[in-house]
C-alpha cells in the first residue's frame, strides 16, 4: 500500500479556526509567542480570567509538535513522585500528578470534540530488570492515591496483544486524544473566551522598548505588552532571545500508522484501549488511532524530518511486536520535533523582568503543556507560585553540534538497550 504523504491527524483532522496573519500593529496586556498546547492553554486561561491577550503563531496552531505527536495523555514528570518530593516539595509532585486531570478538565468545559478517551496508560518493560523500578515508581503513585495497577507478565499480555512485555504497570488517570483536533479545539476555545489569536505571524525579533516588550513580526508589524510568555520549545528559531533554543535538544519523533484492523485484530491488539509506551532508553510507543489504525512511534535521528532508515527501524520494531499487523503494511509516515533536556524535567525561565518561558517537555507535553498553560495563566492573572522552580538559562555545551552527539548518544542507548535483560 502507498503510504500518505501527511500525517494520520492532519488526514483525519476536523477544521480549525480560520485566523489571518497580523497585520497592523497593537498592545495587548499579555503577549504569548507559540500556538501550541502550553501557548493556546496560557491564552485560554489568561482570557478566563479577564486579562487581554495576544497569541502569535508562526504557521497554523498544531503545525509544531503538539499537532504530530502521539496524543497520549500521560500525568507525571519522568522522574519519580519521591524524587519530585525531594527535589521540587509535594506541592510539585501534585502539580504533576494533576496535568491529565487539566487536561481532561479543559476538554468536558469547552466541549472539544478531539475522541478523547480516559482508557488509561500502560508503561511496559521488555526486561525483567527494569521491573523493580516500574514496580517502584507505581507503588509510590499508588500511596499518593493514584488510580494504578500492576500487571504481570500474563495480564500485561492480555492489555497488549503481545507476549513480548515481561510486565509492567497501567495509570488509569492517563489517556488519549486527537492531538490536531485537541489543539485546534484549544484555538477555538481561546478565541470564543477572548484571546486575539493570529496565524502566518512569526516572531523574529523581541526587545525591551520603554513602552514594555515589543515583538516583531515578519511582516514588520509588531506587538507590544507588558508581559510575555515565550514557548516555541523544540520550533524555537536560532537567536530568537538570549539563546535559549540551546537549553535544548530538537529531536525526531517518528510516527507510522497501519491501515485499519481487521475485527480480530482489533479485539486483540490494545483491547481495553490503553496507550502503551515501553521502558528502554530508546523505546517505543503504541495506540489504535483513528479508523481503529495502529500506530506506533520512536524516537528518530537527529536529521531534519523522518528518513526512510528512521521509518525503517519503527518499521521493525512493528514487525516485532505484532507481525500481522505488519503484515497489512503502513498507511501513514510523518514525524514532529521533541524538546528534550539534559535531565529530562521541564524548563522555566524569567531571564528578564516581564517574561517567562516554558520548554522541554520530553515527550509529556500533551499532559504537561496544557498544565503548564494554566499554571503559567495563574501566575500572572493572580500571582499564584509557579509550579516548579525557574533556573538560569543553562545552555548545553557544544550545542551547534548537538545532532552529531544525540546520534552518538542514540547509538549508545540502543546499544545499553540491547545488552540489557
Amino acid at each position: 500500500m502507498t503510504d500518505k504523504p501527511q500525517s494520520l491527524w492532519a488526514a483525519t483532522a476536523r477544521p480549525g479556526p480560520d485566523l489571518s496573519a497580523l497585520a497592523e500593529s497593537r498592545r495587548t496586556d499579555v503577549l504569548v509567542i507559540g500556538g501550541g498546547f502550553t501557548g493556546l492553554s496560557t491564552a485560554l486561561h489568561l482570557a478566563e480570567a479577564g486579562v487581554a491577550v495576544t497569541l502569535l503563531e508562526a504557521e497554523t496552531p498544531g503545525h509544531g509538535g503538539s499537532g504530530r505527536n502521539g496524543g497520549q495523555v500521560i500525568p507525571g514528570l519522568k522522574d519519580d513522585p519521591d524524587g519530585l518530593d525531594a527535589l521540587f516539595g509535594p506541592a510539585a509532585t501534585a502539580f504533576a500528578g494533576g496535568t491529565a486531570d487539566i487536561l481532561f478538565d479543559l476538554v468536558a468545559r469547552h466541549g472539544i470534540d478531539c475522541d478523547a478517551s480516559r482508557d488509561g496508560w500502560i508503561q511496559a518493560s521488555l526486561k525483567d530488570s527494569h521491573l523493580p523500578a516500574l514496580e517502584r515508581r507505581m507503588a509510590q503513585w499508588q500511596v499518593r492515591g493514584a488510580p494504578v495497577e500492576w500487571l504481570d507478565a500474563q495480564a500485561i499480555a492480555e492489555a497488549t496483544g503481545t507476549r513480548r512485555f515481561r510486565g509492567g504497570w497501567r495509570d488509569l488517570r492517563a489517556g488519549r486524544v486527537h492531538p490536531l483536533n485537541y489543539v485546534q479545539g484549544l484555538a477555538a476555545a481561546a478565541r470564543r473566551t477572548g484571546a486575539d489569536l493570529f496565524a502566518h505571524s512569526r516572531v523574529v525579533e523581541i526587545r525591551r522598548t520603554d513602552a514594555g516588550w515589543q515583538a516583531r513580526t515578519q511582516s514588520g508589524a509588531t506587538v507590544t505588552a507588558d508581559r510575555v510568555v515565550l514557548v516555541t520549545n523544540a520550533y524555537t528559531p536560532p537567536n530568537l532571545y538570549r539563546r535559549i533554543e540551546t537549553t535544548l535538544v530538537a529531536a525526531n519523533s517518528i510516527q507510522i500508522a497501519t491501515p485499519p484492523l481487521p475485527p480480530d485484530l482489533l479485539k486483540r491488539i490494545l483491547p481495553g484501549r490503553s496507550v502503551l509506551s515501553e521502558s528502554r532508553r530508546v523505546g517505543t510507543y503504541f495506540r489504535i488511532g483513528p479508523g481503529n489504525r495502529l500506530m506506533i512511534g520512536g524516537r528518530g535521528r537527529f536529521s531534519h524530518g523522518g528518513t526512510p532508515a528512521d521509518y525503517g527501524i519503527i518499521e521493525r520494531e512493528l514487525r516485532a511486536f505484532f507481525p500481522e499487523a505488519a503484515r497489512l503494511g503502513v498507511e501513514y509516515r510523518w514525524s514532529g520535533r521533541v524538546g528534550m533536556t539534559a535531565d529530562h524535567r521541564v524548563r522555566l525561565f524569567e531571564p528578564d523582568t516581564g517574561m517567562i518561558v516554558a520548554m522541554g517537555y520530553n515527550g509529556r507535553g500533551v499532559a504537561l503543556g496544557t498544565a503548564m498553560g494554566k499554571a503559567l495563566a495563574d501566575h500572572l492573572a493572580r500571582g499564584t507560585p509557579l509550579p516548579l522552580p525557574s533556573r538560569k538559562i543553562d545552555p548545553l555545551p557544544f550545542h551547534r553540534f548537538h545532532r552529531s552527539y544525540g546520534a552518538a548518544a542514540i547509538a549508545w542507548y540502543r546499544l545499553r538497550d540491547a545488552l540489557e535483560r
